[in-house]
């Protein structure tokens, strides 16, 4: 398979300098189609900058990014979303006093180009019900649709982020620490429901959860100082000292 079609995103040199302070640092990654692949390191290691780099957020000093073989280092952050390329809180359900289908709804309407056409007759958006309503099952959500967001947990609130994002019909999914200041069940809930999303699609995730990233994840790149310390499997990074060291601040 040529590289265009086994990866389906590349960095090359990708470099972020802030005022003299390197925070991404010659960064070359390739991620393949059709895996979980995931970026980890400890605080401060560049995790954060990648993704804000990867969906254009920041523009990067040096290097270049390719998504689909297309060059895209100099493309605006709605410019790579409409190509596919999605960040979970991008479209986040930003609206805690609208019910779930209705933020759903709201994000199938970006992607019909209707975005926030509110004052559209309520004939117009009720033919989103149905998909709105998939896509609720599809993480899920089903008993939650007329549930007003602010009266979820915020397991069903993470699980309802998924669905809109999925509304954009992502082709790579990048998700910002999925399970950050979750308990174990909500933890659970979102593994489970990251691999089941995860099939015909590519997801890149940053994750301190280590247990997650070694359930879920097919390649696993660590960060430190913002440069690649290793990669491979969780097998492979967990056994290298270095990323001991990097994470327990002594050589095991």
């Amino acid at each position: 398979m040529s590289d265009k079609g086994q990866y389906i995103l590349q960095t090359q040199g990708l470099t972020k300098e802030f005022k003299g302070f390197t925070a991404v640092d010659d960064v070359n990654l390739n991620v393949k189609r059709h895996q979980i692949h995931a970026l980890i390191g400890p605080n401060g290691a560049g995790k954060t900058t990648v993704f804000n780099l990867l969906t254009k957020f920041l523009q990067p000093t040096r290097g270049k990014i390719t998504f689909n073989g297309r060059d895209i280092t100099s493309a605006k952050s709605a410019e790579i979303a409409r190509m596919g390329v999605i960040r979970s809180f991008q479209i986040s359900a930003v609206f805690p006093h609208m019910t779930a289908r209705e933020n759903v709804r709201v994000a199938l309407q970006r992607e019909l180009g209707t975005s926030f056409h509110f004052w559209r007759s309520v004939k117009t958006l009720n033919a989103l019900n149905a998909r709105a309503e998939e896509l609720l099952t599809s993480v899920g959500l089903e008993r939650f649709a007329d549930v007003v967001v602010a009266d979820m947990s915020y397991g069903r609130k993470r699980a309802l982020e998924i669905a809109t994002t999925l509304a954009m019909e992502p082709e790579l999914m990048l998700l910002d620490e999925p399970t950050q200041g979750m308990g174990r069940e909500d933890v659970e809930l979102i593994t489970q429901l990251i691999r089941k999303v995860s099939a015909g699609r590519t997801i890149l995730m940053v994750e301190h959860n280590l247990g997650v990233v070694s359930t879920l994840c097919d390649t696993i790149t660590v960060l430190q100082r913002g440069a690649i310390l290793t990669e491979g499997d969780y097998a492979t990074v967990s056994a290298d000292p270095r990323v001991k060291e990097a994470y327990m601040g002594k050589a095991a």
